[in-house]
């Protein structure tokens, strides 16, 4: 599973035309399931973004998004998983199907609101405008893989 963790001052995300999801101070979530992923890798990931020191406190990156009653707004996002070695179109076999990805979408953000964060969400499957102010900027990137987080490539 694949997440892309955007610090940013507000968010919404808008499906035709109307607002499905919208916060305030917190971290944009592009959460991609990949084949092979499962219930493992998405409790991981929202374990790992609930104790996760992304925002400024003492330090830029000091305190959790549960520290500073920040919010959460997650996007399933299929493009992540793009294979880019080969030609010029994007390839997305490693995605996972609808049928898989979606829930484990939901149980991402359903663990981060058991957590105690405010959750809001996009609509899976649909064409969607996302808007954002990202803070900092600050941008992370997070693998998990059979329930542990991996590290970057090239590392």
């Amino acid at each position: 599973m694949i997440t892309v963790v955007q610090r940013v001052r507000w968010a919404r995300v808008l499906v035709d035309d109307e607002v499905v999801g919208a916060i305030e101070r917190g971290a944009l979530l592009l959460v991609c399931a990949e084949q092979g992923d499962g219930e493992a890798d998405a409790i991981e990931t929202a374990r790992k973004i609930t104790s996760l020191r992304l925002l400024q406190g003492r330090t830029p990156l000091d305190r959790t998004l549960l520290e500073e009653g920040a919010a959460c707004l997650v996007i399933s996002q299929f493009t992540l998983a793009a294979e880019l070695r080969r030609g010029n179109r994007p390839d997305f076999t490693a995605a996972a199907p609808p049928a898989v990805a979606e829930p484990l979408y939901e149980l991402v953000a359903q663990r981060l609101r058991d957590s105690g964060l405010p959750v809001a969400t996009g609509r899976f499957g649909a064409s969607m405008l996302v808007e954002s102010a990202n803070d900092g900027p600050v941008t992370l990137t997070l693998t998990v893989r059979q329930g542990a987080v991996v590290p970057r490539s090239g590392s």
